[in-house]
């Protein structure tokens, strides 16, 4: 057993985690850091998810970092390029050089008499036994479960003699040219599987109990490669960025505040791209817009396979496996060699590990976030949540510079212990996420924070009221219990941290 002390640790070395940590390095380049990861390599999602067509499902010119910008046309990106992005990221601010890899965290406790985190892993390949301890734990480790994806029973599975696969632990060496694929899903994993795979799939099909809203996105984005031939190539694409936070932030409100207006317009760019002969019910879902995340797909990719019939739909229920592909409630049988279980996510919060102050477990299902950024009861601990309805990253940007204001006020005004407060019973029944429909979210929310019904507890979901919320608002907070530090206090310098 070996125990490693640092002032800041990370845990997670993916988008969020490399972003926070490329932010607080700078701002703060006299702290020590650590970052903690439980994979081989860094990238987090991106190095997880390895499945035919694996791509952002958002622009990546507001999914990129706004202190590194993503410097490509393409709009939505390849999961290689993007764990490229995120490696080369880390290089250039000296991060590589600052990550564990291999291990797994299995508890926290934070020790009042220490003033310190106390954190507990096991560095998984050797099955040693490590101890860390800092002053402030940053989660970003996601919301969802690394280890295994949500796989319903389905009747008759036993039967089946082909291949099945859930996309999550994808096969290196899965060959499926001429095969007949079958995917269960209607969510983004299948809309990206489909056309990635059906030039050399015998046929593949969509199997959906209900279909989900798909719209088309140019593949590249040539207005921002235009402009960067005759201005610096920085403004065109911060000029871009711009222009996406605000259109896509648009397209959510008009999605809230005129959803049927806007179910119209969706549904009928989708009756252009599968044609005149379609059958729309394969594409008409029950619910709003957005009440589930809305499907991007580039340049029709998949409406393009459809047509082609090289891929088609079905909406159906599955009556039972048979040995050579699923019998459905219709009684229709499609044939299969493989199937593709695309059929969502469990979810998880800190990355599986339990959460303790003085030995008292603190659950994350009954705790509230503070800004959504810090999680309340618990001392000098962040979690960096991103957002739902527009580009992640956009909040991971918005936390991390919060943290910065954060730490420069303590150090300031001699603090070295933060916690939230609730004193006023702001919590709700419902997580963070209950607005959002989708059934990995309504199937496991009881792990993710509860909601609040008023500022600062309440998580908007909202760039712009979060900007000011983070960025602009006192750091000063009655909810916020600081504790003085007992060293000798330093001199206040200003803070470098800008909107």
């Amino acid at each position: 057993m070996n125990h490693q002390h640092f002032d800041t640790l990370i845990i997670g070395a993916g988008l969020s985690g490399i972003g926070t940590a490329c932010q607080l390095a700078q701002e703060f380049p006299q702290r020590s850091l650590a970052i903690l990861e439980r994979r081989a390599c860094m990238g987090g999602t991106w190095d997880l998810f390895r499945y035919p067509g694996i791509r952002s499902d958002s622009d990546m010119l507001s999914y990129g970092y706004k202190f590194r910008l993503w410097r490509s046309p393409k709009v939505l990106a390849d999961g290689a390029s993007i764990r490229q992005y995120i490696q080369d990221t880390a290089r250039q601010h000296g991060l590589d050089k600052k990550i564990h890899y291999g291990v797994k965290i299995t508890g926290a406790n934070w020790c009042s008499q220490q003033r310190l985190w106390q954190v507990s892993a096991v560095h998984e390949a050797s099955a040693t036994v490590r101890q860390y301890s800092c002053k402030f734990l940053l989660c970003c480790t996601g919301y969802y479960n690394h280890d295994e994806g949500f796989l319903p029973s389905f009747p008759g599975e036993e039967a089946f003699k082909g291949v099945r696969v859930h996309p999550q632990h994808w096969p290196e060496d899965l060959d499926y040219t001429g095969k007949h694929v079958v995917v269960i899903g209607s969510g983004a994993t299948a809309a990206t599987l489909i056309p990635a795979m059906a030039d050399k799939t015998a046929h593949i099909t969509m199997l959906q109990r209900s279909p989900s809203y798909i719209y088309s996105l140019p593949s590249t984005d040539t207005l921002t490669a235009a402009l960067s031939r005759i201005m610096p190539t920085r403004w065109a694409y911060g000029l871009a960025r711009k222009r996406n936070i605000v259109l896509y932030r648009a397209a959510y409100i008009a999605c809230r505040q005129w959803p049927r207006l806007m179910r119209r317009i969706i549904l009928s760019h989708v009756r252009r791209q599968v044609g005149p002969d379609a059958d729309m019910r394969h594409f008409t879902p029950h619910y709003m817009p957005w009440d589930e995340r809305l499907c991007a797909v580039p340049d029709g990719d998949l409406f393009k396979a459809i047509r082609s019939g090289r891929a088609s739909v079905e909406t159906d229920h599955i009556e039972r496996f048979s040995e050579n592909g699923i019998v459905l409630k219709s009684g229709k049988h499609l044939p299969a060699d493989i199937i593709i279980a695309a059929t969502g996510l469990r979810l998880q919060v800190l990355g599986g590990m339990a959460v303790s102050v003085d030995g008292t477990p603190y659950p994350i299902g009954e705790q509230m976030t503070y800004k959504g950024v810090l999680l309340e009861n618990l001392p000098n601990l962040a979690w960096i949540f991103g957002y739902t309805n527009v580009s992640w990253t956009l909040k991971v940007g918005l936390a991390a510079k919060y943290l910065c204001r954060l730490f420069h006020y303590m150090d300031q005004q001699g603090f070295d212990v933060v916690t939230p407060r609730d004193d006023a019973g702001n919590a709700l029944d419902d997580g963070i996420m209950n607005s959002m429909k989708s059934g990995y979210i309504q199937r496991d929310q009881q792990f993710l924070p509860r909601q609040g019904k008023a500022y600062p507890w309440f998580v908007f979901m909202h760039y712009g009221r979060d900007k000011k919320m983070l960025l602009k608002d006192p750091v000063e907070d009655p909810r916020l219990a600081f504790l003085q530090s007992t060293r000798e206090i330093p001199a206040p310098r200003p803070s470098r941290v800008t909107g």
